[in-house]
């Protein structure tokens, strides 16, 4: 009998299946811990990616219109569908995957983010007025209301609750960029003097009020104003290179740029007067390089004591440039849209001015035409090379440039700059803070940027540089003539 005892004590026979049964429960506890994880992040997923399209497709219309929230409002309820799987849903719901719209998604409209995620989102930050601050919003944030998950672990008999909720936020914004921009700014010419009046640079271009005037820009060190310009921040070895290639070399946020001071005007003044077929002492070595081109249409009213290196302007009426416009304004630096068309075009083609299509122009043909429409009309129709009368003899076509022959596209007459409101941002201006441009506009060169002491050299700083003086052509945005969307990058991003 002791012997049996004995025997059944050490007979392991069958061990394993009373190890089993006392685990089992708790192996099929962790798989349904697992299984419930794995749905819970699946549904977690579909929920954030859902917010994220939500985001990003809002972000997309916040370009600063004043109608961007009605339509990032719109993008939210019509372009993005998206279903979500592993949540709750009435017991009348169809099978399948639930609509991630019926979940219930809110969105609050932002004018700025911390710079740190980990700290939350400010009344400051939040646009309240949604009519009059449309144009502020930047930044757009999606709330997906968490939606019920019922576990398959049956945590109620451990205490534990069986279902939880689950919800996911996503913050975006816009970022509009800007490329082959010279590193430049001027103030707005049609900026109020006090907050809150005068136009954008937008509503001016499409009321036609910036059509065949010319504008004229000088730098000053402090206090800028309409009728002035500035540099923007850049990181190159070489402004003048960057005036006369035609970029800084970067990207502009459409949104944020930042003001550089000490300006070498003798730098924007030669870098500039490349694309008139000028080449300063410093660039004469580039006069074969085309990225130092000129334009194919270099007319500009030179004597004949000019040459490749220096402007003279002829006094004797043998050669003309664009004449100026009537009536300049010093307190907003341009003149009015009436210039001498028929003496500019007799004294260099011979012929009476012809009816020159305004194509320039935001809403008509019909117009006068600008400088610009001129200089086009003069290439279209093969008269660049037409000579003005003795001494001068001036025609359009480069002489002083020894490289491949400058084809016409892109203009090289035609620059991308800022346009800053100086008065509204003068101390973000002079404190070398982020600011927002009024607008990016092409701009024509009317004539090269001269000397008031044309004996010295264009880089020479003691000689006092006349002001630049253009056309605008375009501006950017659903106001103008869509010439800059090509230089525009529109990207929706999330930040949070």
């Amino acid at each position: 009998m002791l012997r049996f005892v004995r025997a059944f004590w050490h007979d392991q026979r069958g061990m394993a299946l009373i190890l089993v049964s006392i685990t089992l429960p708790a192996i099929i506890g962790f798989s349904l811990l697992v299984i419930d994880m794995s749905r819970a992040n699946s549904l977690h997923n579909d929920l954030q990616k859902g917010a994220d399209a939500f985001a990003l497709a809002t972000a997309a219309e916040l370009d600063g219109g004043p109608d961007a929230i009605i339509r990032g409002d719109r993008a939210l309820g019509t372009l993005v569908f998206n279903t979500y799987h592993f949540g709750d849903k009435a017991a009348d719901d169809p099978p399948g995957a639930e609509t991630l719209a019926t979940a219930g998604v809110t969105r609050r409209y932002l004018r700025s983010i911390p710079a740190d995620d980990s700290q939350p989102i400010a009344a400051g930050d939040v646009i309240t007025d949604e009519v009059g601050d449309a144009g502020d919003a930047r930044f757009v944030e999606i709330t997906v209301t968490p939606v019920g998950f019922s576990a398959i672990f049956p945590a109620s008999f451990i205490g534990g609750t069986n279902g939880f909720n689950i919800g996911a936020i996503s913050v975006a914004g816009f970022n509009r960029a800007i490329c082959e921009t010279v590193p430049m700014f001027m103030c707005n010419p049609f900026e109020g003097v006090s907050a809150g009046t005068g136009k954008s640079v937008q509503q001016a271009f499409a009321e036609g009020l910036t059509y065949s005037r010319e504008f004229r820009i000088l730098k000053v060190d402090s206090n800028p104003g309409p009728g002035n310009f500035g540099l923007l921040d850049n990181n190159l070895v070489s402004l003048r290179d960057a005036f006369a290639i035609g970029t800084a070399g970067t990207c502009y946020n459409r949104d944020a740029v930042e003001t550089k001071t000490g300006v070498t005007l003798g730098q924007v003044n030669s870098g500039l007067n490349v694309r008139f077929d000028l080449y300063s002492n410093s660039l004469k070595q580039e006069d074969g390089n085309p990225l130092y081109r000129p334009a194919t249409n270099v007319r500009k009213g030179a004597g004949k004591t000019s040459n490749c290196n220096k402007f003279v302007a002829a006094t004797d009426g043998s050669a003309m440039g664009f004449p100026p416009g009537d009536n300049y304004d010093n307190s907003t630096g341009m003149t009015d849209s009436t210039w001498y068309r028929s003496d500019y075009w007799t004294l260099n083609h011979s012929t009476p001015l012809p009816p020159i299509p305004s194509s320039s122009h935001p809403t008509s043909m019909t117009q006068p035409p600008s400088r610009y429409d001129v200089y086009k009309y003069e290439i279209a129709q093969s008269l660049v090379g037409d000579l003005s009368p003795n001494p001068s003899k001036e025609s359009g076509v480069p002489a002083c440039y020894k490289g491949p022959e400058p084809t016409d596209s892109p203009d090289r007459r035609l620059i991308t700059m800022a346009v800053v409101n100086c008065r509204a941002d003068q101390s973000k201006i002079n404190g070398h803070t982020e600011l927002r441009p009024d607008a990016y506009v092409s701009v024509f060169l009317t004539n090269p940027v001269q000397k008031q002491d044309n004996s010295k050299d264009d880089e020479d700083a003691t000689s006092n540089e006349k002001p630049i003086s253009f056309e605008i052509v375009d501006v950017e945005g659903p106001l103008g003539n869509n010439t800059l969307d090509k230089l525009l990058r529109d990207e929706p991003q999330l930040y949070r």
